[in-house]
C-alpha cells in the first residue's frame, strides 16, 4: 500500500510538531497551509493541463488488536489508539506520557495499543524495543516504555556497551529479575520479535513516527476527547466515491460566497479547471461549505476555508490532480485549491490578497473574485502558524452556485 504521509506538525504540549522519518524530511501538512516556497511558473503551450484524475483518499488497513499487543483500556472502548512508535524518535517521547494522561482521565471509554516500528535511521531502535519486550514478560512493559522514552536523552548517544550497563541500572528500580531480564532482551527471539516489528510496519507503508490511528482513521489532532469525537463524527461525512459529473465545462458558473462579513462572489473557471470546479461546485451543492471557518487569514497573502474542522486537517475522502493552466497569481482575488504536494487536491481553497507569483505552477486557479474583495480584506486576522490561541474566523454560512449558458 502507498500510503500518503498525513502526519501535519500539529501537537505541542497537547499537540505535537513534528514526526520521525525514515528519511530526512519530516512528512508534509495536509492541505492546512499554502507552502510559502517558491515555485516556477509552468510555461503551458495550451489553454489548460488535461483534465485531472480524482481517486479515493485511502483509510490505513491495520492488523486487528490481538493478544499480542500491549493495551491499555476496554475492548468495547469508544476510542481506539493505535500508535507506531520508535524509542528514540524525541516526537514519541512527547507522546507518550499525554497519551498516557489521556487514556487515564477517560479510563471507560479510551483504549491505547502501542505497537513498535524501530526506525532504520535510529541505530538504537531495534535493541529499545528488545528491552521493553523483555521487562513485558516480567509484567513491566510500560512501565519501561515510559522510563525508555522519558530519559530517552540520557542514552541516545550512549555507546552500545554504556547502553546497556544504563538499562541494568534502570531494570532495579523497576524491580525485575535482573539475569532473566538480561538473558531475554538479548535472546534471539527478542531479535527477530524487534526486527519483524519493524518489517511489519514498513510493509504496510508507515513511513513515520508517531503513527497514530483512532478507529481506523489517521489522526492529527489535539489529545481532547470533544475534539476527538468530532474529528470521528466528520469521517462519517467523508465521501467513499468521487463526485458525480455535475457541470457543463460550456457553461459558466458563479459561486457566491455568503458570509457573516457579506458576499465574496466569485467566477468559476470550468474551461481551465473542469475536475477541481466540478468538486467545488459538487461539495457546494452539498452543504460541505456551510458554516465553516476562514481558519487561515494572512493579510498580504491569503484567505483560506473549506475544512468543516475548522484547523485545516480536513478533506473530502477523495483527491484529484492538479490542474495547471495559462492563469497565473497575477493578482488579488484568484481562487486556488491548497494542497498538500502535487495531485492532492480536496475540500479546501483559497483567495489571494494580492499578486503572489510563488505560487505559480504549484496550485490551480478556479476562479476569480469578482465582488466583494472588501469583505475580505475584512476577515479577521487568523494566522495557526505563529501557534498560540486564535481567535473564532469569520464563518462561511453557505455557498449559492449559479449557473448560465
Amino acid at each position: 500500500m502507498n500510503l500518503r504521509k498525513f502526519f501535519p506538525f500539529v501537537l505541542l504540549l497537547t499537540v505535537l510538531l513534528a514526526s520521525c522519518s525514515q528519511q530526512a524530511v519530516p512528512p508534509t501538512a495536509t492541505p492546512s497551509p499554502i507552502p510559502a516556497k517558491p515555485t516556477q511558473p509552468v510555461q503551458s503551450s495550451s489553454p489548460s493541463s488535461p483534465p485531472a484524475s480524482c481517486r479515493v483518499t485511502e483509510d490505513i488497513e491495520l492488523p486487528e488488536v490481538s493478544d499480542t499487543d500491549w493495551v491499555v483500556g476496554p475492548q468495547d472502548a469508544e476510542q481506539t489508539f493505535i500508535v507506531y512508535s520508535d524509542f528514540q524518535c524525541p516526537y514519541c517521547a512527547m507522546l507518550e506520557p499525554m497519551l498516557a494522561k489521556y487514556q487515564k482521565e477517560n479510563a471507560d471509554s479510551v483504549r491505547y495499543v502501542f505497537r513498535h516500528f524501530p526506525l532504520p535511521s535510529h541505530p538504537k531502535s531495534l535493541i529499545a524495543t528488545q528491552i521493553a519486550e523483555a521487562a513485558g514478560l516480567q509484567g513491566k512493559f510500560f512501565e519501561m516504555t515510559a522510563l525508555l522514552l522519558e530519559k530517552q536523552q540520557e542514552w541516545s548517544s550512549l555507546s552500545d556497551q554504556d547502553f546497556e550497563q544504563w538499562v541494568l541500572e534502570q531494570a532495579k528500580t523497576l524491580g525485575l529479575d535482573i539475569e532473566k531480564f538480561t538473558q531475554d532482551f538479548k535472546s534471539e527471539a527478542m531479535v527477530q520479535k524487534a526486527k519483524e516489528a519493524q518489517n511489519t510496519a514498513m510493509s504496510l507503508g508507515i513511513g513515520y513516527t508517531p503513527f497514530i490511528v483512532v478507529n481506523g482513521k489517521i489522526y492529527q489532532g489535539a489529545l481532547d476527547k470533544k475534539v476527538i469525537d468530532s474529528f470521528l463524527a466528520f469521517t462519517q461525512r467523508q465521501y467513499k466515491t468521487c463526485p458525480p459529473q455535475v457541470i457543463d465545462p460550456a457553461k459558466k458558473y458563479t459561486a457566491t460566497l455568503k458570509t457573516e462579513k457579506g458576499d465574496i462572489v466569485i467566477q468559476l473557471y470550468p474551461d481551465k479547471a473542469p475536475v477541481t470546479v466540478n468538486s467545488f461546485v459538487f461539495l457546494a451543492r452539498e452543504h460541505w461549505f456551510d458554516d465553516i471557518t476562514f481558519h487561515r487569514v494572512i493579510p498580504g497573502f491569503v484567505a483560506q476555508s473549506g475544512d468543516p474542522l475548522g484547523d485545516g486537517t480536513g478533506s473530502p475522502g477523495y483527491e484529484y490532480g492538479n490542474e495547471i493552466s495559462d492563469l497565473q497569481y497575477d493578482q488579488p482575488g484568484r481562487v486556488g485549491m491548497a494542497n498538500a504536494g502535487p495531485d492532492t487536491n480536496g475540500c479546501q481553497f483559497f483567495i489571494t490578497y494580492d499578486a503572489l507569483p510563488q505560487l505559480n505552477g504549484g496550485y490551480t486557479i478556479f476562479g476569480q473574485v469578482i465582488n466583494g474583495m472588501d469583505v475580505l480584506k475584512n476577515l479577521k486576522e487568523r494566522i495557526p502558524d505563529n501557534g498560540g490561541d486564535l481567535p473564532p474566523g469569520d464563518k462561511i454560512l453557505s455557498v449559492i452556485i449559479e449557473e448560465k449558458l
